[in-house]
């Protein structure tokens, strides 16, 4: 087993007990010496673990590092593809854009970039994300499934149902999707999400995820753009700090269920789920395209993601992209 894995595993096994691991149990279970355990807690240690040593009990985990680090994310992370290559940082510009980059340099298909805060976080149609440190989750995630370019909008189900069910397995609260990419708690905006495609005619080279989830950010860190489309964040909701670790790890589990499942079957199921935790099938909304605006009662979305409102002379519009407004 490499080092990391090594220490991922140590990790794990202290979150799975409720107190104290023996030097003993630790050795066993990890197939190395008891003086090799010493050295990877003294290592966990040196990178801001809390570890605590007793005769005659072992050790125990008081608290990790407040960073987003690796370890603490991969610890009991089993996934087949995403997450299997995972970088994390304590700043950049936006993971997107690091995702991007490093998808051009070939890195396979599962690559995550975290970062701990961003300093030009984007959300759709160029808008600002904002990205303050140590609060929430900013990750992107390298895909390169075998479809067309044109199918690629199809890839926005995964990653808005991942973040649903994350909510739903690590919070007491209720996730609503509002189309197209968005995230609702009690119908305040908790998380976005923003694709980016590299693609030649016929073929997609690879597609970025990039996901974007208020965890524990208080109301007052908001800004002005922010707080004219009403936005919260799950502490401020469920009025329980999320670890983010744990956050982060069940969201990759949960999206490379959910890819595997794609690759398998197509877009079907996981469009159907997606269609389930809507909020607003069957809703009257106002949709602006652009200069344009109109109203209409949703009927559902496409096999490509593309919004159905029937408007009131009986015409279906197929909305690709633009802003949507419960009536």
């Amino acid at each position: 087993m490499k080092e990391a894995g090594v220490d991922a595993k140590i990790l794990e096994l202290f979150r799975a007990g409720d107190g104290f691991v023996s030097g003993a149990a630790l050795s066993r279970l990890l197939g190395v010496s008891r003086t090799a355990v010493w050295k990877h807690v003294k290592g966990l240690r040196g990178n801001g673990y809390l570890i605590e040593a007793v005769p005659a009990k072992g050790y125990r985990l008081l608290s990790s590092p407040k960073l987003l680090n690796r370890l603490d994310i991969t610890a009991g992370l089993v996934t087949r593809r995403i997450g299997t290559s995972l970088v994390c940082l304590k700043e950049t510009e936006s993971t997107n854009a690091v995702a991007f980059k490093m998808a051009e340099q070939g890195a396979p298909e599962g690559t995550v970039v975290i970062a701990d805060s961003q300093t030009a976080g984007k959300g759709r149609l160029g808008r600002v994300w904002l990205s303050p440190a140590g609060v929430n989750l900013y990750c992107s995630v390298v895909l390169r499934p075998a479809i067309t370019p044109v199918a690629a909008c199809q890839l926005t189900f995964l990653s808005v149902v991942a973040v649903a069910r994350a909510i739903e397995n690590c919070t007491a609260l209720a996730p609503q999707i509002k189309w197209p990419n968005d995230i609702l708690i009690s119908g305040k905006k908790v998380a976005g999400l923003l694709n980016e495609m590299n693609a030649e005619t016929e073929k997609v080279n690879f597609v970025v995820l990039g996901i974007g989830v208020n965890l524990n950010m208080r109301l007052s860190r908001l800004g002005e753009g922010l707080l004219r489309h009403p936005a919260t964040s799950l502490l401020e909701e469920g009025g329980v700090e999320v670890d983010r670790a744990a956050f982060a790890r069940t969201l990759l589990g949960e999206l490379d269920q959910l890819y595997d499942r794609f690759l398998q079957e197509g877009e079907g199921p996981v469009r159907a789920e997606w269609l389930e935790r809507s909020a607003i099938r069957g809703r009257s909304v106002r949709v602006s395209v652009g200069t344009r605006e109109f109203t209409g009662k949703v009927q559902g979305v496409d096999s490509f993601g593309a919004l159905l409102v029937l408007l009131e002379d009986g015409t279906l519009e197929t909305v690709l992209s633009g802003d949507v407004t419960l009536i």
